[in-house]
């Protein structure tokens, strides 16, 4: 059947999949938002649900003032012997760790380290025995895949860390995952780094400790010849593989939707595809000769489920039960500073903004598509409060009211792009004045509104471009959500302190999209 990438679309970036109990689970990386490591339920590879997050408690996971695009790098999820497991990289603090549970819709255990260095981190079980695989560099400086054999109870290496693949050529080795078919074994990595050149590797070996060789026809799956009008789907790469009870194997890869043919930019981040494999003797391929459209023939038939329900996108009040799965905060939040029911959201503002290396007070959503509204309505709290698209510390735009003690305020406009930051011409409200604000985006910008008293009037548009990977940098996309601060920024270094910042609150929310 002809199935529609994305299958997850927004900031889901390097999915790792695994088959249980009749039913698929894929999980995504974070970095440093909480919670961390989303878990995706589903029966046909089409039909999503989030279900959860791995890394649900600040105590698993140390995000405290780390940087942008820092944190949770690229987990892989298995399943053995009845138990989940997540196993990931802290890259700020440059460790390696895995968490387990029995009950896949529950809490997850508290991490254990591995000592071996790298990213990207994969398990591999087999006879009893665990595998650790990640990347790193070998004895001459050559990327390479480090693999040993752990006590899966307790991290410990049994065997020293080996390298067994030095990759197909390409920069960045990385994503490195172990299966078999038959009398082989398969490393698969990425190469090329997670942009434009990005592509799918593999090679094999008849013993799991190698040598490892080469597919002469890699890479077997990437973009990185195709044009902006050929396919806007760009970046493909970071994949992993799963088969289900019948024995078919099937695809999951990351890549990214640029704006339109002539703008290669893209800041929905890195999302998640869904591929055909194909056999080659005993090799295997991946795409339609070797690429990843839009829509593409890949046989799903006998799981689909007609009457299943597809992923909503939309958030609005009254919250569903599985909104509260999707929220996220920038880093691991101060819980004393939001108060979340169905029908309404208070925020507690603190000195720290937007602009911090740190927790501000803030409550957010992926972008999942270009174009999008999200409108919220707001008490007439002292203090700034408003709404903002935000890609990282340096990239963000929001649409703010701020009410000084005299009950006097104003609403504006702030793009803060690299070490500039511009505000519109501000509009004066009152403390009693009835606020909503929107903001309403395309692939090319962004432009924000104030509805005061029922009366709307455009504040500005900025171009998404500047929100963009290619701009901005890192590896995350635009979240949009709710804040609210103590503080006023009016510049680079230039800022005003709201003595007596009260707490706001949000009666009507909705982000469409």
């Amino acid at each position: 059947m002809k199935v529609k990438n994305p299958i997850i679309k927004g900031f889901y970036a390097d999915p790792s999949i695994c088959y249980a109990k009749g039913k698929f689970y894929l999980i995504c990386s974070t970095m440093h938002y909480f919670p961390g490591v989303p878990i995706f339920e589903s029966e046909d590879l089409i039909h999503w649900k989030q279900i959860g997050n791995a890394l649900s408690r600040p105590s698993q996971v140390e995000l405290d003032k780390i940087n942008s695009s820092g944190g949770v790098f690229a987990p892989t999820i298995r399943y053995n012997n009845g138990r989940f497991y997540m196993v990931t990289t802290n890259d700020t603090y440059h460790k390696n760790f895995y968490i387990y549970t029995d009950d896949i819709y529950g809490e997850w255990s508290e991490p254990i380290f591995v000592d071996q260095g790298g990213i990207d981190p994969s398990l591999f079980f087999e006879n009893g025995k665990t595998y650790f695989i990640s990347n790193g560099s070998d004895s001459n400086g050559r990327g390479c895949v480090f693999q040993c054999e752990i006590d899966i109870e307790t991290g410990e290496r049994l065997t020293p860390s080996m390298p067994i693949w030095n990759g197909n050529g390409g920069r960045y080795l990385e994503s490195p995952h172990m299966y078999k078919f038959g009398n082989y074994y398969y490393l698969m990595a990425a190469e090329g780094g997670t942009e434009y050149g990005h592509m799918v590797t593999v090679s094999r070996s008849a013993s799991i400790t190698g040598p490892f060789n080469t597919y002469k026809n890699n890479p077997i799956l990437s973009n990185k010849d195709l044009g902006g009008h050929e396919s806007h789907i760009q970046g493909i790469g970071h994949a992993d593989l799963v088969t289900n009870a019948d024995g078919e194997t099937f695809m999951v890869c990351l890549g990214f939707r640029i704006q339109s043919d002539w703008m290669p930019f893209h800041q929905l981040g890195r999302e998640v595809f869904l591929v055909p494999i194909t056999w080659d003797g005993e090799w295997f391929r991946a795409g339609v000769e070797g690429h990843v459209y839009d829509e593409m023939e890949i046989n799903v038939d006998k799981m689909y489920k007609s009457d299943a329900e597809m992923m909503d996108y939309n958030f609005k009040m009254p919250f569903k039960s599985t909104d509260y799965h999707r929220m996220s905060y920038i880093r691991c939040p101060v819980n004393s500073n939001y108060d979340i029911k169905d029908d309404k959201i208070s925020l507690t503002p603190t000195t720290i903004t937007l602009d911090d290396v740190d927790t501000p007070t803030f409550l957010g959503v992926r972008q999942s598509e270009f174009n999008t509204e999200f409108s919220a309505k707001f008490s007439g709290a002292i203090g700034e409060a408003g709404l903002t698209a935000i890609m990282d510390e340096k990239h963000h735009y929001e649409i703010a009211r701020v009410i000084e003690e005299n009950g006097e305020g104003f609403v504006f406009a702030r793009f803060h792009v690299g070490s500039a930051i511009g505000l519109t011409k501000s509009i004066p409200i009152k403390k009693n004045d009835e606020i909503t604000l929107k903001i309403i985006s395309t692939n090319a910008n962004y432009s924000f509104f104030a509805i005061i008293n029922g009366e709307e009037k455009l504040l500005g548009e900025a171009d998404s471009q500047h929100l963009s990977s290619e701009v901005a940098g890192g590896f995350t996309g635009v979240y949009e959500g709710v804040y609210s601060s103590a503080k006023l920024i009016k510049g680079i270094d230039d800022y005003k302190e709201i003595k007596n910042a009260e707490t706001v609150e949000i009666t009507e929310l909705a982000f469409i999209q």
